[in-house]
């Protein structure tokens, strides 16, 4: 049991793509510390969304609307009566390439990873200004980094990172606002991202930690960022990576010297 139940108990959570992945996990932490909490996707989950004897609150929607965004947002604020937290988590984006891709392409990974969560921020500001609330955007390495094969996507996830820094400054000192730098993790996807079990093993063994991250440790962080103790924590990313993705050259090098050995 969490320390931090007394943070969460009854108030409120907006979680976007909490039907799964890492959304999944982070609605079923804050389910457990006694958090209502509300998700949204275009499509309901098998089964309802339950921990902690709670059950999650899904509302249809299409995060890239800002329309969409602003009736969902209305909708939990009704069945709630206040909206203390935002975890701004639904995102993703399929390969393609940077060369190739469609202008219609781009503006979609765009709307879903960047200006979506500027909608849903803009949305639940009223809400989170009166109950001295706090946002959390998931973000992604590929915002840090280069992201081949995924551009679009890496160029909106930086993007998401200037924006959770900027909106830290003008909502302060009403709404905190911060992001979690989210590395390589296993989810449903994972085969399809990371390849066969033994490519899996061989990225996992790269990583300092020796393992890829779980829902679990995501959702651990976004509490931190949500709970009172980071109180005086805002327009900060939080980096959960397991120490981070090793520099190709120091393998290269490793290698020549073996060789020439």
């Amino acid at each position: 049991m969490s320390s931090n139940r007394a943070d969460f108990e009854d108030r409120t959570a907006i979680v976007t793509g909490g039907t799964r992945g890492l959304g999944l996990a982070i609605t079923k932490r804050l389910l457990d510390l006694g958090c209502n909490v509300a998700i949204c996707g275009r499509s309901a989950p098998e089964t309802p969304i339950q921990a902690g004897g709670r059950e999650a609150l899904f509302v249809s929607c299409d995060v890239r609307d800002p329309q969409q965004v602003s009736d969902f947002v209305k909708t939990v604020a009704n069945a709630f009566g206040n909206i203390d937290f935002l975890v701004n988590n639904a995102g993703g984006s399929p390969e393609s390439d940077a060369a190739t891709a469609s202008p219609r392409f781009a503006q979609a990974i765009i709307n879903l990873n960047l200006l979506a969560p500027l909608y849903l921020s803009q949305a639940a500001y009223p809400h989170l200004e009166k109950r001295r609330g706090s946002i959390v955007n998931i973000a992604s390495v590929s915002g840090q980094r280069a992201s081949p094969g995924t551009a679009v996507y890496g160029a909106a996830k930086a993007g998401l990172l200037g924006l959770s820094r900027s909106l830290a400054q003008e909502w302060g000192p009403a709404i905190r606002v911060n992001s979690i730098v989210v590395g390589l993790v296993e989810t449903e996807t994972t085969e399809q991202t990371y390849g066969a079990s033994a490519s899996q093993a061989k990225i996992a063994a790269s990583l300092p930690l020796k393992r890829l991250g779980t829902g679990e440790d995501v959702a651990r962080a976004v509490i931190f960022l949500l709970s009172e103790d980071a109180s005086y924590i805002s327009g900060a990313s939080l980096e959960v990576h397991g120490g981070g993705e090793r520099p190709l050259f120091l393998e290269i090098v490793k290698a020549d010297a073996t060789e020439s050995a």
